[in-house]
């Protein structure tokens, strides 16, 4: 089933749970922080940013987990391959981030003696800066990108869990938007030009304790289209509608459901060995090549995070809603497996 919300109104009801479960092609809903009802230590609030042009990417993350607010950032380079991430944890932020309520518009910054990061978005463009001193090898990374050209259509997908109806999960995901601007690390730069593309994935939810996703994005050109694919499952009761979505020339296609099968090594997931990705409705077939894993894991008591971030190049066949089909050979994006308690 693929339900799709079509009607404006507030995404929580007067009780704080889901008023509708289902899919959107923009937030259509409206998030409101106050109307939660459930324990606000579980409120989850996040922008997260990818640029990528299939040489280097670069990731911000700007996160108020209530009781611990991440500010992040990785440097990677696909051609060597290499990758470098930095993150700042601090604790009990409750909010006090203020992260916007919506994508459409909104700034968001943190500041302190080891990272400047801010997120302006005054609705027609968004500028990412970051400042990060010592991030590598001693030498200070800045970096200042501008997104422009946002896609009429995203995916969007209301999520309860049926384990506890007071926790939803809330989020949109833009696929497609141009990048124009550089990194410098110490005193080497690196431009992002017409090839290279961005992404948001923005989230607002209350969570349950563990959750294991699988989570696959890709953005970029086929024969002078913009092309893009948001694929994933495993978090939360999806049983109204998926998050699987291709993304052509700013409009959204709808899949059904998407399987990512990771090879096995040892009883063990092989991330760096080709996977397959197929959907039940056969309009999205890929091969994916690895080219770089990055991997953290954090255990620390009742806090447990192990992710795997697989960048790589996609081949194989997807089909738009007219049956039109788009032929990919090595289209760069990544797949990733996460499991957290927390």
């Amino acid at each position: 089933m693929q339900k799709e919300i079509i009607t404006k109104g507030n995404l929580l009801d007067s009780t704080g749970r889901l008023q509708d479960a289902g899919w959107a092609r923009s937030l259509i809903r409206t998030y409101q922080r106050e109307r939660i009802h459930a324990n606000h230590l579980r409120i989850k609030e996040w922008d997260y940013y990818l640029i990528t042009d299939g040489h280097r990417g670069l990731a911000l993350t700007i996160a108020d987990n209530s009781y611990m607010g991440m500010y992040s950032v990785s440097w990677l380079d696909f051609d060597k391959p290499a990758e470098t991430t930095r993150s700042i944890m601090k604790p009990l932020t409750l909010g006090k981030t203020l992260l916007p309520s919506t994508s459409e518009i909104g700034d968001v910054s943190y500041q302190d003696k080891q990272i400047q990061l801010s997120f302006q978005n005054d609705g027609k463009k968004r500028i990412l800066s970051c400042t990060y001193p010592k991030f590598r090898d001693n030498k200070t990374l800045q970096a200042r990108i501008t997104l422009t050209n946002e896609p009429k259509e995203s995916m969007v997908i209301m999520t309860p869990y049926k384990e506890d109806p007071d926790a939803f999960y809330y989020n949109q995901k833009i696929n497609c938007m141009q990048a124009d601007g550089y990194v410098r690390l110490g005193t080497d730069y690196y431009y992002f030009n017409e090839d290279a593309c961005g992404v948001l994935d923005w989230g607002r939810g209350v969570w349950t304790y563990a959750n294991t996703w699988y989570w696959s994005s890709a953005s970029g050109y086929v024969d002078g289209h913009f092309f893009g694919f948001n694929l994933g499952y495993g978090f939360g009761d999806t049983s109204n509608a998926s998050e699987n979505v291709l993304f052509y020339d700013g409009i959204v296609h709808k899949l059904d459901q998407i399987v990512f099968d990771i090879p096995q090594k040892d009883g063990k997931d092989d991330f760096m060995s080709p996977w397959k990705f197929t959907s039940s409705d056969n309009r999205f077939t890929c091969d994916f090549i690895p080219v770089i894993d990055r991997a953290s894991c954090t255990n620390v008591g009742i806090i447990e995070s192990d992710q795997h971030q697989v960048f790589g190049r996609f081949t194989g066949t997807a089909i738009l809603d007219d049956g039109k089909e788009i032929h990919l050979h090595d289209f760069f994006g990544f797949a990733e497996k996460v499991k957290n308690r927390w």
